[in-house]
Order: C-alpha cells, then sequence, then structure tokens
C-alpha cells in the first residue's frame, strides 16, 4: 500500500491495470483483482479525463500561447524530438525535424495538413531527404490518432494537474512530462512496456542486421 501510495502520488492517472504492471515491474506478484481491492481500502483511483469549461477573468493573468510540435516513431510511440514556441513559425518546425533524423531517417513522415508542414521549406527537407510524404485527410481521424493521443495524455497527465505560474514552468514541466512518457509511462498497448523499451529494443535488432549508425523507421507522426 506505501508503494502504491508512492506510485499514486507520482503517476495519479494510473490506473489498476498500469499499477498492478507498475508492481510486477518493481518484482511483486500481484494481481489485479488485489491492487483493486488496496486502492478501494485507500480511497484513491485514477484521475480521468473530465468535461471541463473554462470561464475567463479579468482577474486571470494572461500568458501568451504555447505552441507545441513532437516527432513520433510510429511503431513504439517514443517521442524522438520536441519543439516548443510561443509563435507558429515554420522555424521551430524544422530544428523539431532536425533533431528527429539525427537520431533516426523514417521511411515515411506523416503530418497534418498545418501550414508549417506543408511550407516550402519543411516539405522541401524531406523532399531532400528522399522521405516519402503522408498527410491526414480531411475528415479521416484515425490518421494521426498516435498523436492525438498523445496530446490527449499530456493534457491530463500533465498540464491539467499543475498551475504553471510562468511559461518557463510550463516548458521545464512539459520537458519532464515527455522524459517520463518515454522512460517510464507504461503503455498497455506496448504490453505494458515503455516507448523506450520498444524503440531500444527494435533498434538493437536492426543493428544486428544491417550495421548501421541509423535506423531506417518505418513511419514517423508530427
Amino acid at each position: 500500500m506505501e508503494l502504491i501510495d508512492e506510485q499514486y502520488t507520482r503517476t495519479p492517472f494510473y490506473g489498476t491495470r498500469r499499477m498492478t504492471a507498475w508492481l510486477r515491474l518493481q518484482g511483486y506478484k500481484v494481481n489485479r483483482k488485489r491492487v483493486q481491492r488496496l486502492m478501494r481500502l485507500m480511497g484513491i483511483e485514477a484521475i480521468y479525463p473530465k468535461r471541463k469549461i473554462n470561464v475567463g477573468s479579468e482577474e486571470n493573468k494572461k500568458y501568451p500561447y504555447l505552441y507545441l510540435i513532437a516527432i513520433m516513431d510510429w511503431y513504439s510511440r517514443y517521442v524522438i524530438s520536441l519543439e516548443i514556441s510561443n509563435s507558429l513559425e515554420v522555424k521551430f518546425c524544422l530544428e523539431a525535424l532536425e533533431k528527429a533524423i539525427g537520431i533516426s531517417k523514417p521511411e515515411i513522415f506523416n503530418t497534418d495538413q498545418g501550414s508549417q508542414f506543408t511550407s516550402k521549406e519543411f516539405i522541401g527537407r524531406l523532399e531532400e531527404l528522399g522521405i516519402q510524404i503522408s498527410m491526414d485527410g480531411r475528415g479521416r481521424v484515425f490518421d494521426n490518432i498516435f498523436i492525438e493521443r498523445l496530446w490527449r495524455s499530456l493534457k491530463y497527465e500533465e498540464v491539467y494537474l499543475h498551475s504553471y505560474e510562468t511559461v518557463k514552468e510550463a516548458k521545464e514541466g512539459i520537458g519532464r512530462y515527455f522524459s517520463f512518457y518515454n522512460r517510464e509511462r507504461l503503455h498497455e498497448a506496448l504490453g505494458y512496456k515503455t516507448p523506450q523499451q520498444v524503440y531500444l529494443s527494435r533498434d538493437e535488432n536492426f543493428h544486428k542486421q544491417a550495421g548501421a549508425i541509423h535506423l531506417k523507421n518505418p513511419c514517423f507522426l508530427s
């Protein structure tokens, strides 16, 4: 119960499935039924998304909008690069792209149809590298579903749980979250492994077969 309480404090969005998987990783042979019973006894449950209505106020301090780009490996959900900006200029998107391809060059790069991704600079860089370009079609909500899920997780597991006082705090908090997301957050779809575990495992297999420095991943999403 002490372990559950400590982990719940760190990750209040962990339900009984993830908490059970996490305890097993710590070496405890527990099943979900026992974890459910203990969490009920402790009076805790996972924080789930709820409908919110934001009401503005003249007294509330206003901060500039922050725009975020994340480039994710489709197979492992591993976030390869991340950039935050207070403007929608294409520059910060290109910076994220350069960081990503410095780690791994994909066969396909998928984005939405935002002006940054349809710009000559962004498209030109992908074409220069010989990377196939894929863009979400109108009304096709599942084209980029992994990135949409990532934004949802970021909102409910980090942003909505913290009251940032400054833009600097927001950037630091979001940076910490993505480190946690890659290295610690257990994903049910990945068999309760972390994105880093799956990504590096595949990297090692590729290196053994090709002896290459950089991987050629199936697809990046942004």
